[in-house]
């Protein structure tokens, strides 16, 4: 078999900084970073004692503020793909929440021009995604998000979808009306983490809104109309299997829903969310799933498929990666 062209449609950039990538940033910056390796990487990843995604997200803490300035935005985007690519990743979706990297005194609009300069500094094809937050008091930052993704939206090459992150048990789905309305007004694609820390309703209140694709999901089989819903409209899962186990979205991995998923034609893709905080790679969630659940090839082909079908890109792209694909296996 040929190299497999790994795609990642599920990937936040500051969850993807490894400590190799932390003192890169550091240096650059003349930010003071532990001394020690191990220290480093405690501080850049979960333990396997996590407990829930409340836990898991402290972990941005580090990374993020390696991300406050126009230099420290560039070069991470920049290490990312690169990083990434030397991994056998073909195509790579980034995501960020600009109104979290503001305090350095840079604009939403200021991040989101630094991504896109960093982006084009690496010729892996990528996309940015950009994360709206789950919290109370930010309307108007979510908002200003929704209308600079209006600003900068493409097809292919930039901006190309808004996403809802953050802590989904605590700020639930259907309290961020407002800004996917807008959305959907603009003809803006979206996707939002649903069906991870909270349940099947969730999912239900993101496929209300519009949503194109459902950020993880792994909880959508709580209600059988709900997955019904999705199978029927073809609603791509963007599932991080390592980061669910990580995160207690599923408490015992043997129940995982994914062979049951894939048995009942639900457009399942594999991604890894946020590797280096997760200690893991697109290729380790491929072999993951491969020992722990039996997946097979033909499996395993059809979700890159999956995951080629629903990239946020325009048509020769995707044509592009699925050729891809059909051609390695």
């Amino acid at each position: 078999m040929k190299n497999i062209p790994y795609i990642d449609l599920h990937c936040h950039v500051d969850g993807a900084i490894t400590p190799e990538i932390a003192r890169k940033l550091a240096e650059l910056q003349n930010i003071e970073l532990p001394a020690d390796d191990e220290e480093l990487a405690a501080k850049l990843s979960v333990p396997e004692t996590c407990e829930s995604l409340n836990e898991f997200l402290e972990c941005f803490a580090l990374p993020g503020s390696l991300m406050q300035t126009k230099e420290g935005i560039i070069e991470t985007f920049y290490l990312v793909e690169e990083h990434m690519k030397s991994l056998g990743v073909v195509y790579l979706e980034l995501r960020i929440a600009p109104q979290k990297h503001c305090d350095g005194g840079l604009t939403q609009e200021g991040v989101i021009q630094a991504c896109l300069e960093g982006i084009k500094r690496s010729n892996l094809h990528t996309n940015l995604i950009l994360c709206l937050m789950r919290d109370r008091g930010n309307e108007k930052e979510n908002m200003e998000t929704i209308e600079l993704a209006k600003k900068y939206l493409v097809k292919d090459g930039g901006v190309v979808a808004v996403d809802l992150a953050g802590a989904e048990a605590l700020f639930h789905t259907d309290e961020f009306t407002s800004p996917f309305a807008k959305a959907k007004e603009y003809g803006i694609p979206f996707t939002i983490h649903a069906g991870e820390a909270d349940g099947a309703k969730s999912v239900k209140d993101a496929l209300d809104f519009g949503a194109a694709r459902i950020g993880h999901g792994v909880r959508t089989k709580e209600d059988p109309a709900v997955l019904e819903y999705v199978i029927k409209h073809k609603i791509p899962l963007e599932m991080c299997p390592n980061s669910n186990r990580q995160t207690k979205s599923v408490d015992d991995m043997s129940k995982y829903p994914l062979k049951e998923y894939l048995a009942k034609g639900v457009k399942v893709t594999i991604n890894t969310d946020d590797p280096a905080i997760c200690r893991t790679n697109i290729a380790r969630e491929f072999d993951y799933i491969e020992k722990k659940f039996g997946i097979t090839l033909e499996e395993k082909k059809t979700m890159l498929l999956n995951a080629a079908d629903a990239a946020f890109s325009d048509d020769a792209t995707k044509a592009e990666l699925k050729k891809a694909i059909e051609s390695a296996f």
